[in-house]
């Protein structure tokens, strides 16, 4: 291990993953070192990985610069965790070898952005995607304005709908870590979407609208090898996701998450039984499936009907834009024997009896909500 000088507290860790991404470590660090703002330490996280990592991350001759060999390999959540350990920083950037950082103002925004604002638990702008050495189209935009966002209003709105945080784009504030944890190991697919959510759940959430860090797509990446790999897994986290910020929401006394929260599970749900969500997946959750998996998650019998009533209430909806009326017309009916209080699945009923009346009333109704959001 390189180390820095022993009595500097670095306002900054960069933590940087590296697992046979050697050949694009370089490009990685070099964009970090080129920043305008200096006052930081990188963690190049090795995870015992079988190229010449190590040579290069000895190159670099920059006492800001360390080199942390695993031994044997821990696997990419439990290197993140330890990476985000041993920060020293104020703030942690985890930005993995294959990305890098776009522009060479990018940290000194980012920190005096979060220096003014102690509420924020992180800042992030849109990634640009690289192929190979093309950059191809922005990632995550949430516009072209700046912004603060309540955090509790930006998770309702925005994150429980979605990854919408692009990985590599966010600089954390550390105490986040240290008071709400790291990223938890049985969630390899989604730990990263589940920390933005619980860090959006207790504190305000910043945005820069300028893309500022390039996100690589290669064969390598962990998202493709997860995708390709282990797809039901991929499903499974983003369920486990929704569940656990419920019981977060709820611990903090949030109702209104906790209400988005049970609507998403139940959307979740219902994609995974109608649909194949992701490449490579074989088969679709069996009813009995979700059955035993919203037994299992649910705080007691009461929520296990509502979330029930609200998944046939769900594929009701994607049934009816799919144009099989008697399918949607059947899961309504479900939802209702469930949760005979869900008014608005009763007027959906009523619609369907109007056939093409009521379609037509539905899709300006769908119209109207769209362009109001």
């Amino acid at each position: 291990m390189s180390a820095g000088s022993p009595g500097r507290t670095p306002a900054v860790s960069f933590v940087v993953p590296c697992y046979k991404l050697a050949h694009l470590l370089s490009d990685c660090v070099r964009s970090i070192l080129i920043q305008s703002f200096g006052d930081f330490e990188i963690l190049i996280m090795d995870d015992c990985s079988p190229d010449n990592t190590a040579e290069v991350a000895q190159s670099f001759h920059d006492d800001r610069v360390q080199h942390i060999r695993n031994q044997p390999n821990l696997g990419h959540l439990r290197n993140y965790n330890k990476g985000i350990g041993l920060a020293r920083g104020k703030y942690v950037w985890l930005i993995s070898a294959d990305d890098r950082l776009r522009r060479d103002y990018v940290l000194e925004r980012y920190v005096d952005l979060m220096e003014l604002n102690p509420k924020v638990a992180y800042v992030f702008c849109p990634a640009m995607g690289l192929f190979e050495t093309r950059e191809t189209r922005v990632i995550h935009s949430h516009g072209t304005q700046n912004f603060i966002a309540n955090g509790r209003d930006f998770l309702i709105k925005k994150l429980l709908n979605a990854n919408e945080v692009a990985a590599p784009a966010g600089m954390v504030r550390k105490d986040c870590y240290d008071k709400l944890g790291a990223f938890p190991l049985d969630m390899p697919w989604g730990g990263d979407w589940y920390l933005w959510c619980l860090f959006a759940l207790h504190y305000d959430v910043a945005y820069l609208a300028e893309p500022m860090v390039n996100y690589r797509t290669h064969e390598l990446s962990m998202t493709n090898t997860l995708m390709a790999t282990a797809p039901r897994l991929c499903t499974n986290d983003d369920l486990v996701l929704q569940w656990r910020i419920k019981q977060k929401a709820e611990e903090a006394g949030c109702a209104a998450v906790v209400k988005r929260c049970r609507h998403m599970i139940a959307y979740e749900y219902a994609r995974d039984m109608d649909l194949q969500r992701y490449e490579g997946q074989s088969s679709r959750m069996t009813v009995q499936e979700a059955e035993e998996s919203v037994h299992r998650f649910a705080a007691n019998r009461h929520e296990e009907r509502l979330i029930r009533a609200r998944i046939q209430a769900c594929l009701g909806d994607q049934r009816f834009w799919r144009n099989d009326s008697g399918a949607a017309l059947r899961s309504y009916l479900r939802a209702l024997r469930h949760d005979p209080a869900m008014l608005g699945v009763w007027a959906k009923c009523l619609l369907l009896g109007a056939g093409g009346l009521g379609t037509r009333v539905r899709q300006r109704s769908r119209a109207l909500r769209e362009s109001a959001e």
